[in-house]
């Protein structure tokens, strides 16, 4: 994967607080522990709001307001030195920060050309542990949405933790996937997709699978479009994505299946009723669909009764 090295990048969809330290508190949100260790619990997030202020009525930028309103003490978002280091898309192709703003720039500009009424939100870089509307999280989580916030939050070094827990080839495609699969389930609340869904509901072919499928396919049609969507400047931000770049993205998604994590990180059994996310083959299919597909329409999870 590579960008465009004059490409200019915009560094303002990006909250760094990774010099404030993150803050505790709030309703409590589960991290980390049992057999998800450090994938994202967007599911938690997400059941811990739905229904409590977290569905797709409120603005990105009300959602953005309160959230900075509500920063912990000691807790700072100061973007100056990501402004620096990271203005076009050779610094991209140099660093693991700039190429992840270059792709928020990415997948945002996909779907404001193709989602009528999509609303932009930020992404929380942040270190350890921080502080958002959906309660206290740690780098534990993995990268997650909180739909009260309308944000994305991530510690980067969840992109090394991909290779060395789970034993992901990892690299800059893959990183971009994980970050497209989160903004779907932005898109996700945009839409009201959410309320679709039975809060605590677990299973193969339950609301919350269906959830993260559908975030993983819509990653898979960003992805399809990655090297032709044009930036502000009316040319792609991504000029090359290879087929050893898709070949590690559907790697790491095999990895963050339920039945991969039950077995190599959990109890060494697979228990179908307590799947979040999707068994491997399930996860590697939906975000198949969306890349050679690339249509929104073709990632409706919630319309099959068979998922894989």
């Amino acid at each position: 994967m590579r960008y465009r090295e004059g490409a200019d990048i915009d560094t303002s969809g990006v909250q760094d607080r990774r010099g404030g330290g993150g803050g505790r508190g709030g309703r409590g949100l589960a991290v980390g522990g049992g057999g998800l260790g450090v994938v994202g619990l967007i599911v938690v997030v997400l059941f811990q709001v739905l229904g409590g202020g977290g569905g797709g009525g409120g603005s990105a930028s009300s959602g953005l307001q309160d959230v900075l309103g509500g920063l912990s003490q000691g807790e700072t978002a100061d973007n100056t030195q990501l402004e620096q280091s990271c203005q076009t898309g050779a610094d991209a192709n140099d660093s693991a920060d700039c190429a992840t703003a270059a792709n928020i720039d990415s997948i945002q500009d996909f779907w404001e050309q193709n989602l009528e009424g999509y609303v932009p939100t930020d992404t929380v870089f942040f270190s350890g542990q921080v502080q958002t509307r959906c309660g206290g999280a740690t780098s534990g989580s993995g990268p997650f949405y909180c739909p009260a916030d309308q944000l994305v939050y991530i510690d980067l070094s969840f992109y090394q933790d991909l290779q060395t827990q789970f034993g992901a080839e990892g690299g800059p495609f893959v990183n971009a996937y994980i970050l497209a699969h989160e903004y779907g389930h932005h898109v996700q609340n945009l839409l009201g997709t959410n309320a679709q869904v039975q809060p605590g509901e677990t299973g193969p072919t339950s609301g919350t699978v269906r959830l993260e499928l559908q975030a993983d396919c819509y990653a898979g049609t960003w992805a399809n479009h990655a090297t032709t969507v044009p930036d502000e400047s009316g040319a792609p931000l991504i000029e090359e994505i290879t087929s050893d770049d898709v070949d590690a993205a559907l790697d790491a998604a095999g990895r963050i299946g339920d039945d991969f994590i039950q077995t190599n990180l959990g109890n060494g059994n697979v228990d179908q009723d307590a799947f979040t996310h999707g068994s491997s083959e399930q996860r590697q299919r939906w975000f198949t669909t969306g890349f050679e597909s690339g249509d929104p329409n073709a990632c409706d999870t919630f319309g099959t009764d068979d998922l894989g």
